[in-house]
């Protein structure tokens, strides 16, 4: 028998942020943001539970507690910046397009129910109805304390610090005319954010809306449910022998079954006394029948045991019902989907219970504002403490808002999010400088990620300066037009520390830098400078600079600045009367002779090109053949230092980024600790950041200096595949100051990748408080752009060739081809 949807709808209206049914029960509705899936600790998971136990306490008797989870398979859209987007972002972009996810909505629905209304079952559902007559209304004092206990409910929740909780107003829950609300979308199974569409229903084995077919599956009964139960389960995908990965209790219900599905939690409060006193009637009468029947003297046994805990331990007894609605449009897809739900529910140690009669009166009770005629039978009777072990507590992974950050996936489904590790975190004061160390073994992807790092902060706008040391950025710095130095005998390095570009000045910090590295080629590690010396040098740069000044034709450099101090500085210091013991130029000249044309490293300071790095965005210096040079080495390190400090004091507003990779060992060999010590406590105050990597974990272990100048100066932790460590971890996670949830999520990273994706795993922690795994998921163009296999960067630079030298055009060729 058809029959008209408007007159069968038990919802009277929505006013003042609330729904009113017919039977004059009132609704008020929360949207909630749960934490991220595999981002809680058990201790989390027991801080979530007990604030969901409060919290339900303050709830009035009479009350339901409706919690409606919903899961829609979507595909990812990509959404690009256009023209401004650079080769590497549109090939992420269309790599990502059309990515599966599951999208997850949280509602949570507190319904008052008339105190002295029949409760409701499933003979006595509304749904079978012929008309529905509004009961009396209620006293305005009785809704009042409901919204406070409301309110109260939403402010213990939060209190844990990991909840939020925004109420539904009324636009939110009655359709508009470009937008289906919370009602319409429960009856239609529409996906948030969707025009009002309104679909036939029909009630049979299985419930058709529109195309779809649906099921229910519940537990609701004690015998389908688990024996033990609590606020967290082991995740055997992630856990070790030794270590033991959390998720929620009911997560494999959520976010981990992946169909469409609703998942309905409810717990009504009933009058605890009157509960207490119907289960001592039915105590007794089982005591009456127990000589006849050994079931009967255990069914008193269980209510003798449940009237005790109730009493002595003060437990709140509730009735309690969940259920999982599943549906499709391809009918034979549901048995596919029915070993899912079974699986799902076998994680818990429950089992499966496919709802056939009771179905249309349970669908039709979850719908918003339809709660207070929950069919009771459909109900156990439980403590809320066990009840509530039954709630999801978690979502998917959420995309930052900032406008800054790098593309990273989401580790269940590899759905692209954007991640801001660096301005963010400062901005909500959960790290305190923007420092990073990045440790990852040999192939555990570390090399990319740096480059992906690193090739989105260029695009973002900021100065890139990297030390490496094996040529890991080659290809990358060709993309991005970049400078790229490196030594070789037929091309040397070759810097000018000495020439002033149009837009730099000759300042203090100049003149600094300058006499530092001119005191650093002249003395020994072990021999220091007396205070004679470094005014005379002060006095011979501003000397030579005023020189330069009245004659243009000289080119500031340091073959020039050495001719000045033969020709032009030694009639001064004798004119003063400057004594060799005081300043020994002529022993100046001596050392500094190698550095002056025709010397052994005259190419070093006397470049004519490459010479505006103030203003160049990203610089590489490639150190590799000079690392163990004791000249050489510690001279290109200061000069590089030098250029990067006179870029973060210089370019105001403008995030600078100095990259220290394996380089970091030669550099604390050099004796240059103090210098590293004095970056990174600097480098916050000027926008910017430096960030060291490493896979030589021994070292870091074995080395104070590192751990002064480096790890306690370094908020953000971000650690890629350390399982061969696990057994000596605990030296790492000390030295580290990692937590023991920092620990477990390490050691989980790539335990269990998605066959047929080619993709690594990253644990990033920041500032010890927000600690996540992603995804790190090149592009083919990307991968080819980053690779440090030799044999396919000269395949890379084959491809390239062809195309006059066009790496865009190689990578995308050879993407081609490969595919």
């Amino acid at each position: 028998m058809e029959r008209v949807m408007n007159e069968m709808l038990p919802i009277m209206g929505v006013e003042h942020d609330a729904i009113l049914s017919k039977n004059a029960d009132v609704t008020v509705v929360y949207e909630v943001q749960l934490p991220e899936i595999f981002t809680l600790s058990a201790t989390e998971y027991e801080i979530i539970h007990q604030a969901f136990i409060k919290a339900m306490k303050v709830l009035p008797t009479h009350t339901v507690f409706h919690k409606q989870d919903w899961y829609i398979n979507k595909k990812y859209s990509g959404v690009g910046r256009g023209e401004q987007e650079s080769f590497l972002s549109r090939s992420s972009t269309r790599f990502f397009n059309e990515r599966p996810f599951l999208d997850h909505r949280c509602y949570i629905m507190l319904t008052k129910m008339v105190s002295d209304r029949r409760p409701s079952s499933s003979v006595f559902s509304n749904l079978c109805k012929r008309s529905i007559i509004p009961a009396a209304h209620q006293d305005r004092n009785v809704i009042r304390e409901f919204f406070d206990s409301a309110g109260q409910f939403k402010s213990i929740l939060e209190g844990c610090g990991m909840i939020r909780l925004e109420r539904l107003e009324n636009k939110d829950l009655i359709s508009s005319g470009t937008k289906a609300g919370l009602i319409e979308r429960y009856c239609n199974l529409l996906p948030d954010d969707t025009n009002p569409i309104s679909k036939d229903i029909l009630f049979g084995d299985d419930i058709r809306i529109g195309d779809d077919y649906l099921q229910v599956y519940t537990l609701s009964d004690t015998e389908h449910l688990p024996g033990l139960c609590g606020s967290r389960i082991n995740y055997d995908k992630y856990s070790s022998d030794n270590y033991k990965y959390s998720v929620g209790f009911a997560a494999s219900l959520g976010q981990l079954l992946p169909c469409d599905h609703l998942y309905n939690q409810f717990i009504i409060i009933t009058d605890p006394a009157k509960k207490i006193q119907q289960l001592e009637k039915k105590k007794l009468r089982l005591q009456s029948l127990s000589a006849y029947s050994r079931s009967n003297a255990v069914a008193r046994d269980a209510v003798d045991a449940f009237l005790q805990e109730a009493v002595s331990d003060q437990r709140l007894p509730v009735k309690a019902h969940f259920n999982l609605c599943v549906w499709s449009s391809d009918k034979d897809e549901l048995k596919d989907i029915r070993n899912k739900v079974a699986t799902a529910l076998a994680a818990m140690d429950a089992s499966t219970k496919q709802e056939i009669i009771g179905a249309p009166q349970i669908y039709w009770a979850a719908m918003p504002g339809n709660e207070g005629d929950f069919p009771q039978n459909d109900c156990f009777d439980s403590f809320c403490e066990q009840a509530c072990c039954f709630l999801t507590l978690e979502t998917a992974y959420r995309s930052s808002p900032s406008t800054f950050g790098i593309r990273l996936g989401d580790r269940q489904t590899g759905k692209p999010l954007n991640v801001d590790i660096t301005h963010e975190p400062m901005r909500l004061s959960q790290i305190a400088n923007r420092n990073k160390i990045v440790i990852g073994g040999s192939g555990s992807g570390k090399s990319m990620f740096m480059q992906a790092l690193l090739r989105s902060y260029y695009e973002q706008g900021s100065h890139i300066v990297i030390l490496d040391v094996g040529g890991s950025y080659t290809g990358l710095c060709k993309l991005v037009n970049g400078y790229y130095f490196s030594y070789t005998e037929e091309s040397p390095i070759s810097f000018n520390p000495f020439y002033i570009s149009e837009h730099d000045v000759l300042d203090i910090e100049k003149k600094e830098s300058i006499k530092t590295l001119l005191l650093a080629l002249w003395k020994r590690e072990d021999e220091s400078f007396k205070r004679s010396e470094y005014v005379a040098l002060s006095n011979a740069l501003q000397l030579y600079y005023d020189k330069l000044e009245s004659d243009r034709s000289i080119f500031a450099c340091f073959d020039t600045f050495y001719e000045f101090l033969q020709t032009d500085y030694i009639p001064v210091l004798e004119s003063e009367r400057v004594q060799r013991q005081d300043f020994d130029i002529n022993n100046l000249l001596y050392v500094l002779k190698p550095y002056y044309k025709g010397g052994e490293y005259y190419y070093l300071l006397n470049a004519r090109e490459n010479l505006n790095l103030l203003e160049e965005r990203f610089v590489v210096v490639e150190l590799d053949n000079i690392k163990d040079h004791p000249i050489l080495f510690p001279a290109v390190t200061l000069l590089v230092m030098e250029m990067f400090i006179s870029k973060m004091r210089k370019l105001k507003g403008v995030h600078k980024v100095i990259t220290i990779e394996e380089a970091w060992k030669a550099i604390m060999r050099s004796g240059m600790a103090e210098f590293m010590k004095y970056l990174y406590k600097t480098v916050r105050k000027h926008f910017g950041e430096a960030i060291t990597v490493t896979q030589e974990l021994m070292d870091l272990i074995s080395s104070n200096i590192v751990k002064e100048a480096i790890i306690s100066n370094a908020d953000c932790k971000i650690l890629l595949d350390l399982r061969k460590f696990q057994n000596k971890f605990q030296e790492i996670q000390m030295m580290l100051g990692l937590s023991d949830k920092a620990r477990d999520m390490v050691l989980s990273v790539n335990r269990s990748n998605e066959p047929g994706r080619r993709y690594r795993e990253v644990f990033i922690d920041l500032g010890g408080q927000i600690m996540k795994v992603y995804r790190f998921e090149p592009s083919p163009e990307e991968y080819y752009a980053y690779t440090t296999e030799e044999s396919e960067k000269v395949k890379v630079l084959n491809y390239a060739a062809r195309y006059g030298g066009d790496i865009e055009q190689g990578i995308a060729a050879l993407v081609r081809d490969v595919a």
